[in-house]
C-alpha cells in the first residue's frame, strides 16, 4: 500500500492508521503534524506547484519503500491557508518490525521538513506576513539519512 496525498481539506489519523494496521505487519509508526500558534501567528499558509510536489513525494516515499522492508506507507501533506493547531502533515508506516516502521517514518518526516516542495507564509496577529526560510536543525537531520 501506498498512499501520497497533497490536499487542502483535513484528514482523519484514525483512518490512515486503520489502514496500515490492516496490512498484518507488526510495527506502525506514525508523526502528525500541527500548525504551532506561537509569537502571534494567526496562520500559516502554504503553495506548491502540484505536479512537482506529487512527484517528489512520490519518489520520497519510493526510496522509503527500497530502502526499509515496509508493507505500507502514507503520507498525507496539506496545502492552503492553515489555523493554529489545524493538522498539517502526516506520515505513517507499517513493517513487521518496529525499526523499520520507526526508522522509515523518521526518514520521511525529515525530508518533508527540509526538502519538501512547499513554500510557507506567516500571517501575523499585527498583519504582518513572512516567508518561512528553512531551519538549519531541520537540514542537519535530513542530512544524517543521505549518509
Amino acid at each position: 500500500m501506498k498512499r501520497v496525498a497533497i490536499q487542502a481539506d483535513d484528514f482523519d489519523v484514525a483512518t490512515e492508521l486503520a489502514a496500515l494496521e490492516q496490512l498484518g505487519g507488526g510495527g506502525i509508526a506514525s508523526f502528525t503534524g500541527v500548525v504551532r500558534g506561537e509569537g502571534g501567528l494567526i496562520a500559516l499558509e502554504l503553495e506548491h506547484y502540484p505536479a512537482m510536489t506529487q512527484a517528489q513525494m512520490t519518489r520520497i516515499v519510493d526510496e522509503a519503500m527500497a530502502r526499509w522492508p515496509l508493507l505500507g506507507v502514507s503520507v498525507i501533506h496539506r496545502h492552503g491557508r492553515l489555523e493554529p493547531g489545524a493538522r498539517i502533515v502526516f506520515v505513517g508506516t507499517a513493517s513487521r518490525h518496529r525499526g523499520a516502521a520507526l526508522e522509515s517514518c523518521a526518514f520521511l518526516i525529515d525530508w518533508l521538513k527540509s526538502d519538501a516542495p512547499f513554500w510557507k507564509k506567516e500571517h501575523m496577529s499585527d498583519g504582518a506576513t513572512r516567508w518561512v526560510a528553512a531551519r538549519a536543525e531541520d537540514e542537519a537531520q535530513a542530512l544524517g539519512w543521505k549518509a
